[in-house]
């Protein structure tokens, strides 16, 4: 049950009221952005929330216990709030929202209805859809360390330790031909060994793409010496030839990768002495048991 301040309490107990809601969205960027379903803009928390947004919500679905809050929010795309460009490259994707009620009236009469962490975006023409999830949703995801053979760090985070903006971890590529949505042959980094940066990150500095980051599938170099590059996903836009990214060193979160390549075995965040399956359904030696060197006598009489 909320509780509302009284000056609040007292607008609407009033009878006729002037309410609406505002949105603030804080990006992963750390880009913050108001909006508002009144038809002027309104500003507090040092934040304004503009009305040219075209928002509107859905009712909020709330439940006792540990259920997830949601509510669904459309909204009209434009390049002064929210663009195309931006949703397709993931800026607003897990962003963190405040829903407030507000008194348009009088700002200081406001409620925070709900909070929470945008999911799924759709775009539709003109408009986009995203679905906004309460605090509880992060309760569905894993957040403690997995026991497992391989390292559970990400390669260069601070649990890991290296230091990938050393030269011998990062590198510029420039596209010099597409070969499918995917896979794209580059320039500048014939010095690096073939899968030196498989499983490793690339962020785009120039094109369409300029600022979105893709996960790099597979790295080679033939023997003309010719530098290939796959991802795991298709770019939200299409690539190409002169577009530049760079690029860091990947792992295969392997002990053996940890130390050949990064020497930071110290650091490694994996349980390679394991068993794995291979132990529980293998077959039992019978020369390594006493069962397989016992007789049994008897005797008559």
């Amino acid at each position: 049950m909320i509780t509302l301040p009284a000056a609040f309490q007292a607008h609407l107990d009033g009878g006729a009221t002037t309410t609406c809601h505002c949105w603030r969205v804080t990006r992963r960027d750390a880009v913050v952005q108001g909006f508002t379903d009144h038809d002027r803009d309104l500003t507090f928390d040092g934040t304004t929330f503009v009305a040219a947004s075209g928002f509107t919500a859905s009712q909020i679905s709330k439940s006792l216990g540990l259920s997830v809050d949601n509510l669904e929010v459309q909204g009209a795309l434009s390049a002064s709030s929210i663009n195309e460009d931006d949703l397709a490259l993931g800026k607003y994707d897990d962003a963190f929202v405040e829903l407030f009620w507000v008194n348009w009236m009088d700002v200081t009469q406001r409620i925070v209805r709900m909070t929470g962490y945008t999911g799924e975006t759709k775009r539709t023409g003109v408009a986009f859809t995203t679905e906004l999830r309460g605090l509880t949703a992060r309760l569905d995801q894993v957040t403690m360390r997995t026991y497992k053979r391989t390292c559970d760090a990400r390669v260069g985070d601070a649990r890991c330790g290296v230091n990938l903006a050393l030269a011998a971890y990062n590198g510029t590529a420039t596209i010099t031909a597409v070969l499918t949505p995917r896979v794209f042959q580059v320039s500048g980094l014939s010095a690096f060994d073939t899968d030196w940066f498989s499983q490793g990150l690339g962020t785009f500095t120039s094109g369409l793409n300029v600022g979105g980051v893709v996960d790099v599938k597979a790295h080679s170099k033939n023997g003309a010496g010719v530098v290939a590059l796959e991802l795991w996903f298709t770019p939200a836009f299409d690539l190409t030839p002169g577009t530049t990214l760079t690029i860091k060193a990947g792992c295969n979160q392997t002990i053996t990768m940890c130390k050949a390549r990064f020497n930071n075995v110290a650091n490694f965040r994996g349980f390679n002495m394991m068993p794995g399956n291979d132990a529980v359904i293998r077959n039992v030696d019978p020369a390594a048991t006493n069962e397989g060197s016992s007789t049994t006598t008897s005797s008559k009489g």
